[in-house]
């Protein structure tokens, strides 16, 4: 991936949101084990200590309850302040934007000490005082140094334990399943480990009930229209530049929103989470919807003046004036946050696509 797209994903992070036995948001192989790590395994009741895996499925023991934790960026951030457990973050990357945190988590967001407008420096982050860092990504060795961040030996010489979000960090993994996620499963599986980890079970098995419900209500709705008549649905990655567009990929988290809100992803085949492809390429894959993604800039009016220019901007290119999606106006307005980054409204963003590529079927996109 280019460096400049691969920043504009984790900038992304900024503005934000089934268990390994139980596929609760769809029905494809595209699980939390699958996804490349492992669950976590609390005894009844939420209780320690508690085992969660990585990538390549090394387990970590959790002893206690954290009471310090640092997130890399909002993404987790709003994970935990849902969990409810907002008190005990004491610093963020990427922090959230105006607008980037629901109404009821916005303000104790705002309150969260930003140790790094972008990335959080490995000493500041290994000073920070934290017992627990929560990480979306992982390495990111596109960004150069500064990307890797600290070893997992500094960071237990420093007393604090790493746990990834696997739904988004394990995609390029050697253990990474194979082929499309075609469900939501790898997200509730993150809600459900950073519950077990912060003793925060039973409010992350409300959040996911509530994910489940609404999958669930938009499969019911959409299961009569055929695969093969399912719209192709193609999210630009407008931030990640336009001399070369940026494919959402079969692996991706937005292969399974898209997936689930009875669409078709057009470049849902190339066995990635991201990859560039070229104009060409898309054209040859017409699609019938076009998500003009692009990150929350910190307000309305200049969120409208973003999706403004990327609309303006497929309408005037002379390779995608004539496809089918710009012809008749099928554009998606959707931030690229609530689509290619797990979060607590990952689901909402399935119905709001729903809602508008089946408008007879589902209702109440918003």
């Amino acid at each position: 991936m280019r460096p400049r797209a691969l920043r504009g994903i984790a900038a992304a992070v900024a503005l934000f949101a089934a268990a390994t036995a139980c596929s609760g948001g769809g029905d494809g192989d595209g699980g939390a084990d699958a996804a490349g790590g492992g669950s976590a395994r609390p005894a009844a009741g939420g209780t320690f200590p508690v085992k969660v895996a990585d990538c390549d499925g090394k387990e970590t023991t959790v002893k206690q309850a954290p009471e310090r934790i640092v997130t890399s960026n909002a993404a987790a951030l709003e994970m935990l302040l849902q969990l409810g457990v907002g008190e005990r973050v004491i610093g963020t990357g990427f922090p959230p934007r105006k607008g980037g945190l629901p109404a009821p988590i916005a303000e104790q967001g705002a309150k969260v000490p930003v140790l790094g407008d972008t990335l959080i420096p490995k000493e500041k982050l290994l000073g920070s005082g934290a017992d627990l860092y929560v990480d979306t990504f992982g390495p990111m060795p596109a960004m150069g140094a500064a990307g890797s961040g600290p070893s997992e030996e500094e960071l237990k010489a420093v007393g604090i334990q790493h746990v990834l979000l696997l739904s988004t960090a394990c995609a390029k993994s050697s253990k990474a399943a194979q082929g499309p996620r075609t469900d939501l499963s790898a997200v509730e599986e993150d809600i459900r480990r950073l519950g077990a980890v912060t003793g925060t079970a039973a409010r992350a098995e409300e959040i996911v009930g509530a994910m489940e419900q609404q999958i669930t209500e938009v499969k019911n709705a959409t299961a009569g229209v055929p695969e093969a008549q399912r719209p192709g649905y193609f999210l630009f990655d407008f931030d990640a530049g336009t001399k070369q567009p940026m494919a959402v990929c079969g692996r991706q988290v937005a292969n399974a929103v898209i997936t689930l809100a009875g669409a078709r992803n057009v470049f849902a085949d190339c066995d990635a989470d991201f990859r560039p492809v070229s104009w060409e390429d898309v054209v040859a894959k017409n699609p019938d919807w076009i998500q003009l993604a692009v990150r929350n800039r910190g307000g309305e009016e200049a969120n409208r003046k973003a999706f403004d220019e990327a609309e303006a901007f497929l309408k005037s290119f002379p390779a995608t004036q004539g496809l089918k999606a710009v012809q008749e106006g099928r554009f998606l307005r959707i931030g690229s946050e609530v689509t290619t980054i797990a979060g607590t409204r990952t689901a909402d963003t399935v119905r709001q696509i729903a809602a508008t590529v089946h408008p007879t079927l589902v209702k109440n996109g918003q």
